[in-house]
């Protein structure tokens, strides 16, 4: 059996095992979330859903990626570090699922958590230099490593969260990006990224079925921010690290709705004189639900965006920046036209386009997972 043969024999064990281990677990979660009253109840007019769900689904992501791991992955002390780094995050989703903690207290967590790898040595050392003009091909961070790998860690695990909002949103951007990673990974060779990759794509289809429309379980901020770590993480030891062989632009590509959806909620809220933390409803997801979208409709709108983005980031890594530009441009027009096809909207008898309605409020059929009232 040939190195790479073994290579990708031990991704689809790795998915496969995650898999199974998530989605056999999420019922057992399920019970407990009960049990301990980690329960969404619909409060405000951004809850989506119209009855209480439990969440703390990302609790059996967890579970299966662990697995996973535990069997495939050497534990080196940089995993070590990623892993400590985790299981904190978890800790915090879980209680925060339970009682709801103030949003300072998780932001300082949060930093706590991503200090524990960027002293372990999982840190952004360099990057390329997005100034084509000059003759410094990197910036190399120095002392500035630390600071940058935690901002980029909490930034990216908040991200991931803040677009937690429709079913199946986040834990599918999630495994696009995951994937996406992957293939990276496999391409360069890199077999504990790509084998670390898999799990986490495979824990989240795991609980899939248990979260997509309409749902019945949240992962809440559980798995929200262990899925934005394990991103956050996973993309310094296999993209930042290997500056010299792919863009800085790859990472944020990869993760580039959560980025831009955190960014743009932050001028936003900045711009109307409130709080950065303070929550709305101006999130992405929420203004193509107020275009007229259906839940379903909405978040298969936004995985084909987070789709063409991973696509676009694998090309630039095999092809470079021309052919990944091109591609991007001519998925972004194929996709405008499909959804243009798929999603045709109403039109009434008098030619005017209609917005088809959306369900009257105390309707049955449950939807979306949440946001807390704070947001870090």
């Amino acid at each position: 059996m040939t190195v790479e043969t073994q290579l990708v024999a031990y991704v689809l064990l790795a998915l496969l095992v995650a898999l199974m281990a998530s989605f056999l677990m999420t019922p057992v979660v399920k019970t407990f979330a009960y049990k301990v009253g980690a329960i969404d109840v619909p409060k405000d007019e951004r809850r989506m859903h119209k009855v209480p769900i439990p969440r703390l689904g990302g609790l059996a992501i967890f579970i299966g990626f662990m697995v996973s791991i535990l069997l495939f992955v050497p534990i080196t002390p940089e995993m070590r570090s990623i892993l400590l780094g985790a299981v904190i995050i978890v800790v915090l989703g879980v209680v925060d699922d339970i009682m709801a903690l103030p949003a300072l207290l998780k932001f300082v967590v949060q930093i706590v958590a991503a200090l524990v790898p960027a002293l372990g040595g999982v840190r952004i050392l360099a990057f390329s230099n997005p100034n084509i003009f000059s003759q410094n091909l990197y910036w190399v961070l120095g002392g500035l490593s630390i600071p940058f790998t935690v901002l980029w860690i909490v930034a990216i695990t908040n991200s991931v969260n803040l677009i937690d909002g429709l079913d199946g949103l986040a834990n599918g951007v999630s495994a696009i990006s995951a994937t996406t990673m992957l293939v990276i990974a496999l391409l360069a060779s890199e077999s504990q990224v790509a084998v670390v990759m898999a799990a986490l794509v495979g824990a989240c289809v795991g609980f899939m079925p248990y979260n997509l429309n309409p749902a019945k379980m949240f992962m809440g901020d559980t798995g929200a921010t262990f899925l934005g770590y394990i991103l956050a993480t996973m993309s310094i030891q296999g993209l930042f690290k290997y500056y010299a062989v792919i863009s800085f632009v790859v990472p944020f590509l990869i993760l580039g709705l959560p980025i831009f959806d955190t960014s743009f909620a932050f001028i936003r809220r900045i711009a109307h004189g409130q709080s950065p933390m303070h929550a709305d409803r101006g999130h992405i997801h929420h203004r193509l639900i107020d275009m007229g979208l259906s839940q379903k409709q909405a978040v298969a709108t936004l995985y084909v965006v987070s789709a063409i983005l991973g696509l676009s980031a694998v090309v630039l890594t095999t092809s470079g920046e021309q052919k990944a530009m091109l591609l991007f441009a001519a998925l972004c027009i194929v996709a405008a036209v499909a959804a243009r096809v798929v999603f045709p909207r109403e039109t009434r008898e008098d030619g005017k386009e209609e917005r088809e309605e959306p369900p009257p409020h105390g309707g049955e059929e449950p939807s979306g997972d949440t946001e807390k009232d704070e947001e870090p």
